[in-house]
């Protein structure tokens, strides 16, 4: 039994809820008694979201059409590992880069992202801009 004191335009209620069976509750207000059909609340349903792990960006080892010739070699596309906006560009089309290297920063869930290269190379496109918004599995920057 829970007791309660609502004020409503000026008037004081004493209101007292007896029982609640499934969608009635068995209150009484101000000394008479009343059965008060209860509305359910719709049922919470949980959704897991599995993220990928939070690691350097993802790496593709397929040619890219048109980025080279055939037979010479391979380009690899740089990821984004994860939703979020472009805060910095760290490399210029035609920097050579070192395995490792931060090529560029990305913020994600006000958290700063440095994103390195996975590979040693030639920039050799760069599909990305300070202040871009990029998607999970955006391509960011080519290396040849």
């Amino acid at each position: 039994m829970k007791q309660f004191k609502f004020t409503i335009n000026d008037i004081i209620y004493n209101v007292t809820v007896n029982k609640i069976e499934d969608e009635v509750a068995r209150v009484e207000v101000n000394g008479t008694s009343y059965k008060v059909l209860i509305d359910k609340p719709a049922k919470k349903q949980t959704v897991k979201i599995k993220r990928p792990a939070q690691t350097a960006a993802t790496v593709i080892n397929t040619p890219v059409l048109g980025a080279n010739p055939a037979g010479s070699t391979s380009t690899y596309a740089v990821k984004s590992p994860l939703p979020g906006v472009i805060i910095s560009v760290e490399c210029k089309v035609g920097d050579e880069v070192q395995k490792g290297q931060t090529i560029l920063v990305l913020e994600a869930m006000k958290m700063e992202n440095s994103i390195p290269a996975d590979h040693g190379g030639k920039i050799i496109a760069i599909k990305v801009k300070t202040g871009d918004s990029v998607m999970e599995g955006a391509d960011l920057v080519l290396i040849e």
